[in-house]
């Protein structure tokens, strides 16, 4: 790295530094929970149906859109001539069946739950997911009740990038943007939180670790990162 790019990159770390945090928002998919695994298996079931196999280009562009955008992706990237419902009920099926048999933890996740609990900071959740999905997933949650807002991709127009999802998550913690600390494990995700404005924390998945985080003020290594826990400290001192 230049000693310009260094200079620079340590002037916004420490402009980033200045601006305190008052709430956070937390993506869902790949950074609270394993599902991308399933989604994987989810898209690649549908399209070897169709004799085509799901990969990371096609991944990445779905990832963060909600709905029959989503859906969409997937259509065009492979000329399907299904209706975007048709693939939409069957993938439905499909990941509420891999749902029911269990949903792994991300790494950190009680921890980094049991912390954000502690530091008195309200907290709340930002997913591209459905509701239905969403209430499937946490309905054994026993922190659910902490959360102080929950938007699902319901909620929203225009899904990741677009940064309407992370706008609707300051307004709801009446908040500005800026004041926002967002934590996301996609490209389109940490797009849509920069977008909006907030402080942007990559914490990338296996499936997502390749993708483009321009923009966000830390790359973490897990939901254990030290250096992400230490944002929080700093924003509760």
């Amino acid at each position: 790295m230049r000693e310009s790019d260094t200079h620079r990159s340590e002037q916004t770390d420490q402009e980033n530094s200045a601006v305190p945090i008052t709430g956070i928002a937390l993506d869902m998919d790949g950074l609270l929970f394993d599902t991308e695994g399933l989604y994987w298996q989810v898209g690649d079931t549908i399209l070897q149906r169709r004799g085509h196999s799901f990969c990371a280009e096609l991944q990445q562009r779905m990832m963060g859109r909600v709905g029959l955008d989503s859906i969409q992706q997937m259509i065009d990237f492979f000329s399907l001539s299904d209706s975007p419902q048709t693939l939409m009920d069957e993938s439905d099926e499909l990941y509420g069946e891999m749902l029911r048999d269990g949903l792994q933890p991300m790494e950190g996740l009680n921890e980094w739950i049991a912390f954000l609990q502690q530091s008195g900071l309200p907290f709340g959740l930002a997913t591209s997911s459905r509701r239905k999905f969403v209430d499937l997933i946490f309905q054994s949650i026993s922190w659910r009740d902490s959360l102080a807002f929950e938007l699902t991709g319901d909620d929203v127009v225009r899904g990741k990038p677009d940064p309407e999802m992370y706008l609707r998550a300051a307004e709801l913690l009446r908040i500005d943007a800026k004041y926002l600390l967002v934590l996301e494990d996609s490209g389109n995700g940490c797009a849509a939180a920069v977008a909006a404005g907030a402080q942007t924390v990559a914490v990338p998945s296996q499936h997502t670790r390749e993708q483009n985080f321009d923009g966000a003020i830390l790359r973490a290594n897990s939901l254990r990162d030290p250096r992400l826990w230490e944002l929080i400290r700093g924003a509760t001192t």
